[in-house]
């Protein structure tokens, strides 16, 4: 009945749904620690979080229980000229671990919503003191940073706007940080990242700092695979921002709450953003929540006479999600699932580089429980797979493959291909032996389609 009735109702995110016309759609019935369970009965492990999301992982009863007794004292109410107490205790807990440049909580119900308030504050905060022109936002090629027109104009992927073109005009792309692919052109990686962060320089007097409002990366960056960078490139983009009064939005929807080893990556990479975007991690995904973080200077004009910032969600700051997310920070606290990760990054790292001896594994990149394995036809000249190679060795095997086998991870080609791991935090070695067991056996025969 459940077949039947998603087949005929179910409009998926993401989804090609005419794979279905002849299997049957995955149904998830079931979910403990870092496994879940589908109609059938068969068992998985949940290789990306279910979506970077559920950091500590499946369930734990005493999140059920926070959203029960929350329920049952103030079930909603709208942070609109109200508020409300676990609301107010969540946005002083989330400060208590950001960057010290950062005072004030708006509270969203994903990063998607969040980056749109980042950019649409930034937008108001330079009219309010006197700067109305700068409303130009600067990403990097090939990051993604939502789906929602404006969160789309941000995303660096042409192949996901080309069907919402046109979006929200003022929006530039500078160099992404994927030194996998720039090593033959410097020396280092320091050398390679203060190239990279020239161009946001280049970029920003090239369009007129008057007119250029903010900048957002991810410290991580999701799409593309991973790519992480020096300290010396943030360091220097936050000169750079400084010097033209450019706001830095540091986009953690997946790199905050433990997924790098630090509760933010912005403390791990050493630099302190004017804006900062959360969300899945917050609560470990079992209540919807996301938030942005900013530096007092933006809540500044907003104290001022009749000034309003008008922009708001109706679930933004549910109470049940804020009492979901404090339980579930107490359980990272308790359990140190931050420091777990720090203590296994360069085990897991190790782990999976072991994937270097096949043929199709051209590189191994990452930081604390995210990590991307990218997939090359040649290791020698990192030649990658072309559109239609990477659809039959991506969608057309290593999916179902993976799936079959009992992992769930993500197969990517919005940069060059890739499959990605971001587990929760949980695991331990035994736990990435098991993924780097499963991962070399649907490689080794992925290498034998070509």
């Amino acid at each position: 009945m459940l077949q039947k009735s998603a087949r005929e109702h179910m409009f998926m995110h993401f989804t090609r749904h005419s794979q279905f016309d002849k299997s049957d759609i995955p149904i998830i019935t079931r979910a403990e620690g870092h496994h879940f369970w589908d109609q059938n009965g068969k068992k998985y492990f949940d290789g990306i979080s279910s979506l970077f999301s559920v950091n500590a992982g499946h369930g734990r009863e005493r999140l059920a229980e926070a959203a029960a007794k929350q329920m049952k004292q103030l079930d909603y109410f709208p942070l609109w000229s109200n508020t409300h107490a676990p609301g107010i205790e969540l946005a002083e807990r989330l400060l208590s671990y950001a960057p010290k440049s950062l005072s004030r909580v708006f509270f969203t119900t994903g990063g998607g919503e969040a980056n749109e308030t980042a950019w649409k504050l930034a937008k108001q905060y330079f009219k309010l003191i006197g700067k109305p022109t700068k409303h130009k936002v600067l990403t990097r090629a090939v990051a993604y940073h939502g789906t929602s027109h404006g969160a789309l104009s941000l995303t660096g992927i042409p192949s996901m706007k080309k069907a919402y073109e046109p979006l929200v005009p003022s929006t530039f792309r500078v160099p992404n940080t994927n030194w996998y692919r720039a090593q033959d052109q410097f020396e280092t990686e320091e050398e390679f990242a203060i190239w990279a962060a020239d161009r946001v320089e280049e970029m920003i007097l090239f369009e007129d700092p008057d007119t250029v409002a903010a900048f957002f990366l991810e410290p991580v960056q999701n799409s593309g695979g991973c790519f992480t960078a020096p300290k010396i490139y943030f360091q220097k983009v936050r000169e750079i921002c400084d010097k033209y009064d450019v706001l830095l939005v540091a986009d953690e929807t997946i790199d905050g709450f433990g997924r790098v080893g630090t509760m933010f990556a912005s403390e791990l990479y050493d630099f302190e953003p004017d804006m900062l975007v959360c969300a899945k991690g917050m609560t470990s995904a079992y209540a919807p929540i996301g938030a942005l973080m900013i530096a007092e200077k933006l809540f500044e004009p907003f104290k001022k006479g009749t000034t309003l910032f008008s922009h708001g969600y109706t679930y933004g700051g549910h109470p049940v999600s804020c009492a979901v997310a404090l339980e579930n920070l107490d359980i990272f606290d308790e359990e140190d699932l931050v420091g777990n990760v720090a203590r296994n990054t360069a085990a897991f790292r190790k782990t999976l580089e072991k994937l270097k001896d096949l043929p199709i594994v051209g590189d191994v990149r990452g930081e604390g429980y995210f990590f991307a394995i990218e997939l090359v036809k040649d290791k020698a000249t990192k030649e990658t797979f072309n559109d239609a190679e990477s659809e039959k060795l991506l969608r057309g095997f290593l999916s179902t493959d993976l799936y079959d086998a009992g992992l769930y991870c993500r197969s990517d080609d919005r940069g060059d291909p890739v499959v990605q791991l971001a587990p929760p935090l949980t695991i331990g070695q035994s736990e990435f032996d098991e993924l780097e067991s499963t991962l070399r056996n649907s490689l080794d025969k992925a290498w034998k389609l070509f």
